[in-house]
């Protein structure tokens, strides 16, 4: 499995990338696409709402379950990345390439209670 050293993580299992405007990207971890298998569906993205911290921003559905995808922080989600709609197990093969969603966070300082990818690493290893 794959830790990206430059990504922010959640115990949930999302990344993040801050982007040099100080807008996020988020997308769902190599471990959690594993668990999850092949992916069928991405979307239900809340487009222009702001949410908090562990709201349901957007849900992906594999052959196995469905899952939420959480907001790492308060935000407004400002994209959907609208190429997964028709290739939704893009996710599999590349989990950090292909994004869910864009959000501009609402105060940058709480991209400091996520975790670095050795904190992740160490969470996945545990469960």
């Amino acid at each position: 499995m794959d830790f990206p050293a430059e990504l922010k993580y959640t115990k949930s299992h999302e990344w993040v990338r801050v982007e040099a405007d100080g807008s996020l990207t988020l997308g769902i971890t190599d471990a959690a696409q594993d668990m999850l298998g092949d992916l069928v569906f991405c979307g239900d993205a809340k487009l222009g709402e702001t949410l908090k911290a562990g709201d349901t921003a957007c849900v992906v559905e594999s052959v196995k379950a469905a899952s939420d995808v959480y907001m790492p922080v308060d935000g407004k989600i400002i994209a959907f990345n609208d190429a997964l709609s028709s290739a939704p197990e893009s996710i599999n093969s590349q989990p950090y390439t292909a994004w869910l969603l864009k959000i501009q966070p609402s105060d940058s300082a709480d991209l400091s209670a996520l975790l670095d990818a050795a904190a992740y690493q160490a969470a996945v290893a545990a469960a």
